[in-house]
């Protein structure tokens, strides 16, 4: 006689109960799946570096770094993008091969630029001609050549949230094609002893579903190539094209495969250089998001519920605003489900409130759900871009855990803060003992 499985009615991902992980780590709680990581990092090879000559991916580590991440890309193959000093101290310390690092970064400090030239890091991507004169000084200081991209604004604005739109004329980032001052960085860095210029990056903003933009910028920067060689005879060998690849998160988002913007990206560029007689430099895209957002869930426990007759129904977590700031910076949108309940019907409608002390700390408006008690497990979905990378301590809360899953294992890759250790850097001046 055939014994019948047992129904489960726990929501899993990557193969773990995420009820059971709530009760193991406590909450809230990232939970990150490295089959989705390493199955984004071989979509990239075999779509892209595979599939096209002299091209390269390197890793956006801002949307989440941490050592356990860094040894996942490098066991992939991929580069890893940085944007700061602690970054870049992330991938030291994970012994992240230091010639496939690309730093950026719209203000660089001397100190960072420094430890990234001593270093000796792959590429450093040049926002402005401040940083081109710093980085000369160090240079010459420490006798160390270093390869270099100069950031540019092609002028191309992408149909993204205004406050991650990076590519049109009005930007703090990168040299505006417009004007000469793009041909007085480039003569300086050509005349530099210790600079080596390969070439040119640009980025356009991050959640991008439309190749079109891609396109234009390529039109863009492929013109200005043109222009250089004929008044320089300057031949640029490397384009970086960022990365910005949306991904899903809820009904509406229309996501693309990876070859979808590449494919695009690469005819444009052969189409351009050939008009123009210029050979095809070699191209890097940088995708962040697009490898890790989908790859990771938050959990919370739920606590108050406040109905309010004929308005709506507040359903209170553990966490909020400091786990997750987007949705109050940039009025992100989530999906999510009561791990515990994910069978039953969805027959409620509730707004998930955080616990911090702003009436904008709200995660979800308006999430279909089932009865809803104290204690239940709230799982948010394709929480793994900029969510822990964003995190604060506001209102002292202590910043999660996270954990790696696979296959239905689990590991701890960053430890709970506990209250102690939000107060290990205070000091109290000795007039006030």
């Amino acid at each position: 006689m055939e014994i019948a499985e047992k129904v489960r009615t726990n929501f899993e991902f990557a193969g773990c109960d995420t009820v059971e992980l709530a009760k193991e780590y406590g909450t809230p709680l990232y939970v990150v799946s490295e089959e989705k990581i390493r199955e984004q990092c071989r979509e990239i090879t075999q779509s892209f570096l595979k599939k096209h000559q002299n091209t390269k991916a390197t890793y956006a580590s801002k949307a989440f770094l941490t050592l356990a991440m860094c040894k996942i890309i490098e066991e992939e193959g991929l580069g890893l993008d940085v944007v700061s000093g602690g970054e870049l101290f992330t991938a030291v310390h994970a012994d992240f091969p230091m010639e496939k690092i690309v730093f950026h970064g719209n203000n660089k400090s001397y100190e960072e630029i420094y430890m990234a030239v001593s270093h000796g890091v792959g590429r450093i991507v040049v926002d402005n001609s401040h940083e081109l004169d710093m980085l000369e000084d160090i240079t010459n200081e420490l006798k160390r050549t270093v390869k270099i991209l100069f950031r540019v604004s092609p002028g191309v604005k992408g149909e993204t949230h205004e406050y991650i739109l990076t590519g049109q004329k009005d930007s703090k980032f990168g040299i505006p094609l417009e004007g000469d001052g793009i041909l007085q960085v480039v003569k300086k860095a050509t005349n530099s002893q210790f600079l080596k210029l390969m070439g040119f990056h640009f980025h356009l903003g991050s959640q991008l579903f439309d190749k079109n933009a891609y396109i234009l910028a390529i039109k863009a920067l492929t013109n200005l190539m043109k222009e250089l060689k004929d008044k320089l005879s300057y031949e640029t060998q490397e384009l970086n094209t960022g990365g910005g690849f949306g991904i899903y998160y809820t009904n509406g988002d229309k996501p693309k495969s990876i070859a979808y913007f590449t494919d695009a990206i690469m005819e444009e560029l052969k189409i351009q250089c050939n008009s123009l007689q210029h050979t095809v430099p070699s191209v890097v895209i940088e995708p962040g998001r697009w490898i890790i957002g989908n790859a990771g869930v938050t959990l919370y426990t739920i606590g108050a519920v406040k109905e309010i007759p004929n308005v709506r129904t507040y359903v209170s977590v553990d966490g909020g605003l400091p786990d997750n700031p987007r949705p109050a910076l940039y009025k992100a949108k989530y999906e999510a489900v009561i791990a515990n309940k994910n069978n039953q019907p969805r027959d409620r409608v509730v707004t998930i409130a955080g616990k911090c002390c702003e009436t904008g700390d709200i995660l979800i408006w308006d999430l279909e759900t089932p009865e809803i008690n104290s204690g239940d497990i709230l799982a948010v979905l394709s929480t793994g871009a900029y969510n822990y990378s964003m995190a604060s301590n506001y209102n002292k809360l202590p910043k999660p855990a996270v954990v790696l899953v696979n296959k239905g294992k689990s590991d701890l890759i960053v430890k709970r803060e506990k209250y102690e250790d939000l107060i290990r850097r205070d000091i109290i001046p000795k007039h006030l003992l």
